[in-house]
């Protein structure tokens, strides 16, 4: 049997292991979503499919420590909230992940990779088409929102704000 068979064979296998396994205790991310996301692993590297950047992000990347229209405790509270929602909860919401997102995580992890080996030469693949390019904005775009909101968290903290417009202590 060639490589190629039994990797998509080991990417098959683990799939319907996650599927069977992880019933989806994470409201956030469902078993169909995880598979989504390898499924279109090969499609982000060949930048057949966008990972699109949210609104909200775009908006602060140019101007993350910007207080305009930030006043009050309740402004600060808002624009947190709006950023948790793009971002997930922050650091200081300690939230323990359950044994079946914890294979789900790790089965989605293995089947990416698994399926992002059967490209050969990827990195210089991702480089040409502008998959890479647009990964490195996404990732901008992302360290720009958990910049703001550390950020804004701190100017809460300052002016006495509670949490989540502060840290929580």
């Amino acid at each position: 049997m060639n490589t190629f068979c039994k990797t998509t064979g080991l990417a098959a296998a683990l799939f319907l292991a996650t599927s069977a396994s992880a019933q989806t205790a994470d409201p956030d991310k469902s078993d169909t979503e995880t598979a989504k996301d390898v499924a279109t692993q090969p499609a982000e590297d060949l930048n057949l499919e966008e990972k699109e950047i949210p609104k909200e992000l775009q908006e602060i990347v140019e101007q993350p420590y910007s207080l305009e229209n930030i006043r009050t405790c309740r402004d600060i509270r808002n624009a947190v909230r709006k950023l948790d929602k793009v971002l997930g909860d922050d650091l200081d919401v300690v939230e323990e992940d359950s044994k079946a997102d914890k294979r789900r995580k790790t089965a989605g992890s293995i089947g990416k990779s698994l399926l992002g080996g059967l490209i050969p030469f990827r990195g210089i693949v991702r480089e040409i088409t502008g998959a890479a390019a647009q990964q490195r904005r996404y990732d901008q775009a992302v360290y720009a929102g958990v910049v703001r909101r550390s950020f804004l968290k701190g100017i809460g903290k300052e002016r006495g704000c509670k949490f989540p417009a502060a840290p929580k202590q």
